[in-house]
């Protein structure tokens, strides 16, 4: 299934180690070395050159982003990002979730790649409602993409219907366009 919300921003429902697109977006832990849910299936998917390739980069901060090769993965690239532990909504972390999002786009383009897939980050394991991390996802891409020149594809890759359908709320709501 895949909404297209615009001719440069599309939602689907997959796994997102499958997509044969320049960059995927990992919701990585602190130290980037692999963790459970997407973050384990993109270190097993990618084989274990990634993991090699992430002891080396010395781990990141929440709102950080760090790229990677893609090895095993049908992808070129692993934007591997840092999302925040919800802690109530007081602590900084809708700022945290939006630098996921920007700082993703900004190495993206600046590597010179032109599709990037992501997935919802924080929504898992670190317990950021999905309706709020989505609406925070999708004003930072569209913000950016307002602002930017580069000619980028953008996918909200969503694991399971349910949280398509939640994407896909936003998104009527913020991605149409401003009149």
């Amino acid at each position: 299934m895949s909404t297209w919300l615009d001719r440069r921003v599309e939602i689907i429902t997959a796994d997102i180690t499958t997509l044969a697109v320049d960059v995927i977006v990992n919701a990585a832990n602190p130290s980037l070395l692999g963790g459970g849910g997407v973050d384990g299936a993109i270190h097993r998917a990618a084989g274990p050159e990634l993991l090699e390739e992430c002891r080396t980069l010395g781990g990141a901060r929440p709102g950080e982003v760090k790229m990677t090769r893609g090895y095993r993965l049908p992808a070129k690239a692993v934007a591997h990002a840092v999302g925040p532990i919800w802690r109530g909504g007081d602590h900084g972390e809708a700022e945290t979730l939006a630098s996921c999002y920007r700082r993703a786009l900004e190495l993206t383009e600046a590597h010179g790649y032109r599709t990037i897939a992501f997935p919802s980050i924080s929504t898992g394991a670190y317990g950021y409602p999905i309706q709020q991390a989505a609406r925070i996802a999708q004003q930072t891409v569209r913000d950016y993409l307002e602002s930017s020149r580069a000619p980028l594809h953008v996918i909200f890759c969503c694991f399971s219907p349910g949280d398509t359908r939640v994407y896909e709320e936003v998104a009527r709501e913020l991605l149409q366009p401003r009149t």
